[in-house]
């Protein structure tokens, strides 16, 4: 029997939308906000970013930031540059298909694709008509997301959520098609309708016995990703990784890096790893999406977040009386959010057309 996909994202807090997790902590983080003296005062946290990166900041001025050796080969593709001239930048860049286009101002995932062909990529800078990071595919198979926050007083940071990120896949067993596959496997049905149009060409077809494949290969929860709690590796090692990394990474205290690499091993010795994306003040402890978990509950997870947020008003509190750093007009900062809401409605529609 075909299982009700919406029915089970309703009754499972995980899936549950963003606004549930935000409104039951408002009055706390009101609270902190009189306290502060002002309703905007986190948004000093980052002082090198844009409104501390509360999600309309350029993710490609953000990712600069990180040393260049520790980030994906990319540019940045304005909405305005003639598309005769990007064969020519993809090889100055040593850029080769396939590789991955996202917008510059990005939100939830939405419009991150893996772009197989010149071809297509025009097709999706054309249909997204936005500045667009063309970064190179990092092929390795693991991926974390790391949160961390440093006070600008101090050398060293504290780590305090780190999610192992596990891409779903299907094995075959020459009976089934992956259509099939995929209606059968307790975590891909979820997603059949995205990886149906990923996966068009092949969903119905019967893979072989013992066939794997990987059903995606971005790493956002929207996507289909597992996020999986990995607070487990938080150890003296990662800590001093981070802040080596962080160190060079200037007007930036608080937020949640997103890490492929090799294995865990080479990680910690500083090879074979990229940073693909910085994420500020916006940034979710994103373990607490692992609902089987010991102990993981919707309680939980406003608890982590609540603690976050705690963090991040210290940050802000402390850039602001010594590093002199004024807090924004309310007005402008408004303006930012209400363009914000409009510009991800836009993100969220053009996600679902098949390119």
């Amino acid at each position: 029997m075909k299982r009700n996909a919406a029915l089970v994202k309703l009754t499972h807090w995980e899936h549950w939308p963003a606004f549930t997790y935000y409104i039951p902590l408002l009055p706390l983080f009101l609270v902190r906000s009189l306290k502060a003296r002002h309703p905007i005062y986190y948004t000093v946290t980052n002082p090198g970013v844009l409104y501390s990166g509360n999600g309309t900041e350029s993710k490609f001025k953000t990712l600069e930031l990180v040393p260049k050796e520790f980030r994906p080969k990319g540019f940045l593709f304005y909405k305005n540059d003639p598309l005769d001239t990007l064969e020519k930048r993809l090889a100055e860049e040593r850029i080769e298909f396939p590789l991955i286009a996202k917008p510059d101002i990005g939100f939830r995932g939405y419009m991150v694709k893996k772009i197989e062909n010149l071809d297509q990529l025009k097709k999706y800078l054309i249909l997204l008509n936005e500045n667009t990071i063309i970064q190179e595919f990092i092929s390795h198979n693991k991926e974390i997301g790391v949160f961390y926050h440093k006070f600008p007083d101090k050398k060293s940071g504290a780590i305090s959520s780190v999610t192992i990120k596990k891409f779903i896949s299907v094995k075959g067993d020459g009976k089934l098609t992956l259509s099939e596959l995929i209606q059968s496997d307790d975590r891909a049905f979820l997603y059949h309708d995205l990886f149906s149009v990923l996966h068009r060409d092949k969903i119905d077809q019967i893979l072989e016995r013992d066939e794997e494949m990987i059903l995606t290969v971005i790493g956002n929860h929207s996507k289909g990703t597992q996020f999986l709690n990995g607070n487990h590796l938080i150890n003296s090692q990662l800590i001093e990784f981070m802040d080596r990394i962080c160190q060079h990474m200037k007007g930036w205290n608080y937020g949640r890096l997103d890490i492929k690499f090799k294995d865990y091993d080479s990680l910690l010795k500083g090879t074979d790893f990229k940073i693909l994306e910085v994420n500020g003040i916006i940034s979710e402890p994103t373990h607490i999406y692992d609902a089987s978990y010991e102990n993981a509950s919707f309680l939980n997870a406003l608890k982590s977040i609540n603690k976050h947020w705690s963090i991040m008003g210290k940050i802000a509190v402390q850039v602001h009386k010594e590093q002199k750093i004024p807090y924004p007009a309310v007005g402008a900062y408004l303006k930012n959010i209400l363009w914000l809401r409009t510009y991800s409605k836009k993100l969220k529609k053009l996600n679902k057309v098949d390119l």
